[in-house]
């Protein structure tokens, strides 16, 4: 018996909830906001799944269905609220204390680098995606990924030192 294309289409995406709501605590560093994301994002994908091309990455196209939804919700509100993540924090198997200061100063960190820098950090580090699918995701060339992520890496180590960001400006005559 064939099961509806829509029904085959959820039971591949439902696969990657998982990826989708770490990814989305990341970007929004609430729970309960990445949670209102994944629905949103799985909500659009299955509306939208007629533009999904099998035989392609599905991965990468909820990834980049959860992006713009992301970005929509971000123009669309008045004022961006950062708040961090200590309900995940607190989800964890309790680790020694300087780690759990460790995770907290890296959650910092990573909410004071701007979105597009964050955003290639997320699914390059913490997804493991490529370059090529990063790129992909964020419809942008792949130099674009290389650098943000660059730029990225490197003031997140400053930020993690406790460092000012350096600031290196170009004279051009």
């Amino acid at each position: 018996m064939n099961r509806p294309a829509t029904d085959v289409f959820a039971t591949q995406a439902m696969q990657y909830i998982p990826r989708l709501r770490r990814y989305a605590r990341a970007l929004t560093g609430d729970a309960s906001a990445a949670d209102d994301l994944v629905q949103d994002t799985l909500e659009r994908a299955l509306v939208k799944q007629s533009l999904w091309r099998e035989g392609t990455d599905l991965r990468a196209w909820l990834f980049t269905v959860m992006h713009n939804v992301f970005v929509n919700q971000i123009r669309s509100s008045a004022a961006s609220r950062t708040v961090p993540i200590d309900d995940a924090i607190a989800n964890l198997p309790q680790p020694q204390s300087a780690d759990r200061l460790e995770i907290r100063d890296l959650d910092t960190a990573l909410q004071a680098l701007p979105e597009e820098q964050r955003t290639v950090l997320l699914l390059v580090g913490l997804e493991q995606m490529t370059y090529a699918e990063t790129a992909q995701v964020l419809d942008v060339p792949i130099g674009t990924v290389m650098s943000r992520l660059s730029r990225g890496r490197e003031r997140l180590r400053r930020l993690m030192r406790g460092l000012p960001d350096a600031v290196s400006l170009k004279v051009v005559k």
